[in-house]
């Protein structure tokens, strides 16, 4: 039809998904530093088993398309010496790689992309973050219409009978929803620090709770998002992919020369140098098409290792009450008032129908 209705958080998930990434890295995460912690040497043992698998069927395929007769003719001795020499090098291979990818991860992996490019393709998990991080707070704001309605009513009482005119009941209906909406705001997020009034502290509802926030907000983050699954798919499809697999391709020539080893000139000879070039080529190129697939392998390891989750918990949990209300506040603040509008529109609303029912 001509009107439609869509969330606030829906409608802005992107920009709100890219303000909150934005606060969250300068203040919660440091992509350098995170990578750091993974071990490439571990890292190329727990890949062991299945990246020895995936480079014989390479190996074996590649010698069957450009020497068939001499890898035909090969004792099973000499086979039995290139598994061995592929299990050493499979492990430096893999390891000197994974040094790279740690020292240029900026290079390869672009989690802001990541992280806006999942919010926008799923909606619900920015709604998801802001509904599970502020399920206390939303629950205050629903209840706060009765609370703060009631006493603001009873103001409009008065006035009414005091001053009778049809117009009183719209004109304040619009102002207690206006005013309630902006207090129960107001009151979730200030005062920003704890302020004693005699036996009572006041601070912000939300504020109060940075320690059980900061918990749901990093396991959400991690589970849904920022998850090792993710992270891999994004350094093999997302737009620095190219860069990834040029490093791939780099150290997948370097294992082929030190795979033939002192083979080499009788693998030239035996398809000459052209082919031997092209062969190389074509090793990289299958390393690259099926490394995807023993990834997986590896996401358990990348997971305790990488350690995000503890990351973001313990350093939200760690922020100075201003830096906490400013990892989540600002990704929603400017459609507050949208929020107090709505409040005023529908007190207007119930003043209008009041007026209908009491005048006729």
């Amino acid at each position: 039809g001509f009107f439609g209705w869509q969330g606030i958080i829906p409608t802005k998930c992107e920009k709100m998904a890219s303000i909150c990434f934005d606060l969250m890295t300068t203040k919660l995460l440091n992509l350098k530093e995170i990578f750091d912690r993974l071990d490439p040497k571990r890292f190329s043992e727990v890949m062991e088993d299945p990246i020895l698998l995936m480079l014989d069927s390479i190996v074996e395929e590649v010698a069957m398309k450009y020497m068939p007769n001499v890898w035909t003719m090969l004792p099973k001795r000499v086979k039995d010496e290139i598994v061995v020499v592929m299990n050493i090098e499979s492990e430096t291979f893999l390891t000197t790689f994974m040094e790279e990818v740690k020292e240029h991860i900026d290079d390869v992996l672009d989690i802001k992309t990541m992280t806006v490019a999942a919010c926008v393709r799923e909606k619900r998990l920015v709604n998801k973050i802001f509904q599970e991080c502020g399920d206390k707070e939303f629950t205050f704001i629903r209840r706060s219409g009765f609370y703060f309605g009631f006493l603001f009513g009873l103001i409009q009482v008065g006035v009414f009978f005091a001053y009778n005119a049809a117009w009183v009941l719209p004109f304040f209906g619009f102002c207690v929803g206006w005013a309630t909406n902006w207090l129960a705001l107001k009151v979730i997020f200030r005062p920003l620090n704890p302020v004693k009034v005699g036996c009572l502290t006041i601070h912000g509802i939300f504020l109060k709770r940075q320690a059980e926030v900061s918990e749901t907000f990093a396991r959400v983050n991690c589970v849904e998002i920022l998850h090792t699954k993710a992270i891999w798919e994004e350094m093999l499809t997302g737009p620095k992919s190219k860069n990834f697999f040029a490093m791939l391709r780099a150290h997948s020539i370097v294992f082929t020369e030190r795979l033939v080893g002192g083979m080499k000139p009788l693998t030239i000879a035996a398809m000459g140098s052209q082919q031997y070039t092209e062969m190389k080529e074509e090793i990289a190129t299958k390393i690259a098409e099926k490394i995807p697939s023993v990834m997986p392998h590896s996401y358990e390891y990348t997971t305790e290792a990488l350690d995000m989750e503890n990351t973001i918990r313990e350093r939200m949990q760690k922020l100075s009450y201003p830096e906490f209300e400013g990892v989540l506040h600002p990704a929603f603040e400017e459609d507050e008032i949208l929020l107090i509008l709505v409040g005023g529109l529908l007190g207007l609303v119930a003043g209008s129908i009041q007026v209908v029912l009491f005048y006729n």
